[in-house]
């Protein structure tokens, strides 16, 4: 697979570089979030918000785009559009915590398997984007592994809902008029004073860890926000420099490392019949994997 003509060698491979390490360090991601068990999931997603907002300004500041983000404010559609999709983005971080925390990570990776797909989904029906045979393919192939899952162990709401709520973000950012760093800066920047009250709240009541827990603790919160911030960053500049194809299969590495961070760190059981349901989502991955990257190549 060669890197297109306007991209040289060396930036494909700093892209590749920068994809890997982006997806890679939302696979194992949970393992940090294990470090939190003993802070509530609503209290740690206060604390990612926070925390995030001050990375993502120094990230603004640091690549000029501060005054970009300023001139966001200023736009009323702007504001409202990112209104919504930072309430998106806080649902799907409050449950893919919650999801880490209580034993369900499994069921969380099935979500970000599906994702592609209900991305396919949500633009064919709000975008008029065509569907190819091999998608139409695809998508009934990962339905039929969701079904077959439902009807053995009951609907997997987690994962549908992760996958719902980001597909859903991802639509609404693609026709946002606004760069990626500058919406992800003023998304937080929306979410954190309903953040900080809460938190002030809980510390006013003598509750929750700010102020009550040891430094360890608290450092951990703070990374919170570098561990949000920091792989986006490494993302969107991997994305500039790589052809969609590769990005849609580098895509895989983060659920993958979800999985096997549930099933061989957390102790997570996989049961037969959830083998089956991803066998059925992996196959529909493989086959949307494969058009995508043959749809890629220059005639």
């Amino acid at each position: 697979m060669n890197p297109p003509t306007a991209t040289s060698p060396k930036e494909f491979r700093l892209g590749l570089v920068l994809g890997v390490a982006a997806y890679a360090t939302w696979g194992v991601v949970p393992l940090f979030w294990g470090l939190l068990r003993a802070v509530a999931p609503i209290e740690i997603l206060a604390h990612r918000a926070v925390w995030g907002l001050v990375c993502f300004v120094a990230l603004a500041a640091a690549t000029g785009q501060l005054g970009a983000v300023r001139a966001g404010f200023r736009d009323r559609r702007i504001v409202l559009t990112l209104l919504g999709t930072g309430a998106l983005l806080a649902t799907n971080w409050g449950l893919f915590i919650w999801a880490t925390l209580s034993g369900h990570l499994l069921q969380a990776s099935l979500g970000y398997f599906i994702n592609p797909l209900v991305s396919v989904a949500l633009g064919v029906g709000f975008l008029g984007e065509k569907l190819r045979r091999a998608t139409q393919l695809a998508i009934g192939l990962a339905a039929v592994g969701v079904v077959w899952l439902a009807a053995g162990v009951g609907v997997p709401w987690v994962a549908l809902a992760l996958a719902a709520s980001f597909g859903t973000y991802g639509l609404v950012r693609k026709v946002a008029p606004v760069p990626a760093l500058v919406g992800s800066t003023i998304e937080t920047a929306l979410m954190a004073p309903i953040a900080l009250g809460y938190l002030a709240l809980l510390y006013a009541r003598g509750a929750g860890v700010l102020g009550h827990a040891d430094l360890r603790l608290h450092l951990l919160l703070v990374a919170g926000g570098v561990i949000t911030a920091v792989p986006l960053v490494w993302f969107t500049s991997s994305a500039r420099r790589l052809p969609l194809s590769v990005v849609g299969l580098l895509q895989y590495l983060s659920p993958t490392g979800q999985m096997l961070t549930a099933v061989l760190v957390f102790d997570e059981s996989l049961p037969t019949r959830k083998l089956v349901a991803f066998a059925f989502i992996w196959a529909a991955l493989a086959i949307f994997s494969i058009d995508l990257v043959r749809r890629s190549r220059p005639s």
